[in-house]
């Protein structure tokens, strides 16, 4: 069996963290606002679109990250 190399390197792990940093701040930044809109208004209708749209968000964006190999993923 041969060993492939990562289609990237560990030169992406540094701007694979900043933009998991980045990206990290507004997912929690809408969850916080996700509840708070939950806890005011008492309905699920409000937050359901803000729940499918994070998701989304986080599956694109580790999607993303995991083409360019094992480093860039973890350190996103």
């Amino acid at each position: 069996m041969t060993a492939h190399p990562p289609v990237g390197g560990s030169w992406l792990a540094l701007p694979f963290a900043a933009a998991g940093l980045a990206f990290g701040w507004g997912y929690f930044g809408v969850l916080r606002r996700g509840v708070a809109a939950y806890v005011a208004s008492g309905g699920l209708r409000p937050t359901v679109g803000r729940l499918i749209a994070r998701l989304a968000a986080a599956a694109v964006f580790f999607t993303f990250a995991v083409h360019w190999g094992a480093g860039p993923l973890l350190a996103a």
